[in-house]
């Protein structure tokens, strides 16, 4: 199973230093991927341009979203932006996906809340791969958008889909699920990965990609560490549902239970987790290092 590192972007009181030094760390440690999500309405670095920096302060891992809001932006205009990235970066995008669960993103950027659908994501992946493959996707004019992606036909597409529903309409359009545990749960874990392999075996697609995430703190004072930084990014939500969130989610504990829950998620036939710190110290990087070897 390879293992991700996100960068801390929902912390506060980032720089361009301390994100540099975040993004070199992990590239040069034993990660396989550097991942950063998308939000709107909060103080996180706007994630196209972070993409552009990341590639430019890396040379090995994969730069990977988790996830692009697709249903908020023009598809083409998406897709340009990906291709670029995966030109700049030498073909080392991977490219999560889903519709968002904040309905104040939406809002932030005018974009039309009735879109916020899975048909609708569904749609744009189908335009940002003809773009990829050189196909007019502008109604009216006989040429392709560029650049080409490095990667043939484009970057490898997942799907943000942990239900039933969402999962069995990702199955014919994307290359498999980049999903999240919130406890995190091992049974949930492999439950998600059987309903994933049985949709993608039904639609008659390749075997999918499996990946999941979950936020970690560690050390004595890991539970604390969790509250404040989920108390912070749950702006959405009533302060009495983010207290009981913020009580039970997460991994808060020793080294020792952090490598054995890797180990089990590993069970489970995870192709990747991607690890979601909960604090901004660069030190999470190489004290998560020194825990896998």
């Amino acid at each position: 199973m390879d293992i991700g590192m996100t960068l801390p972007i929902m912390e506060p009181d980032l720089d361009r230093g301390l994100l540099r030094t975040w993004v070199e760390a992990v590239d040069r440690g034993p990660y396989s991927s550097l991942a950063f999500g998308e939000r709107m309405l909060f103080s996180n670095p706007e994630t196209m341009a972070l993409m552009g920096a990341c590639a430019a302060w890396t040379e090995r891992v994969r730069l990977v979203t988790t996830i692009f809001i697709a249903t908020l932006h023009s598809p083409v205009l998406l897709a340009k932006h990906i291709a670029t990235a995966d030109m700049l970066s030498n073909g080392r995008v991977t490219i999560g996906v889903g519709i968002g669960g904040r309905e104040e993103d939406y809002a932030a950027v005018g974009a039309d809340l009735s879109l916020r659908k899975q048909k609708e994501l569904a749609a744009r992946v189908d335009v940002m791969r003809r773009a990829w493959a050189g196909e007019h996707v502008v109604p009216g004019v006989a040429r392709a958008v560029g650049p080409a992606p490095v990667q043939p036909g484009g970057p490898p597409v997942l799907a943000g889909a942990m239900g039933p529903k969402a999962i069995a309409g990702a199955s014919h359009w994307a290359d498999g699920v980049c999903g999240m545990s919130f406890a995190p749960d091992v049974g949930e874990i492999d439950q998600s990965f059987t309903m994933v392999r049985q949709a993608w075996a039904d639609a008659g697609r390749p075997k999918p990609h499996l990946g999941t995430s979950f936020w970690f703190a560690l050390g004595d004072n890991a539970r604390d560490q969790m509250r404040t930084h989920l108390k912070r990014y749950f702006t959405w939500l009533p302060p009495a549902e983010v207290d009981a969130i913020a009580e039970h989610a997460g991994f808060a504990g020793s080294d020792k239970d952090f490598k054995a829950l890797l180990h089990q998620i590993a069970d489970t036939g995870a192709d990747e987790v991607m690890l979601i710190s909960t604090s901004s110290d660069p030190d999470q990087i190489h004290r998560v290092a020194d825990i896998i070897g």
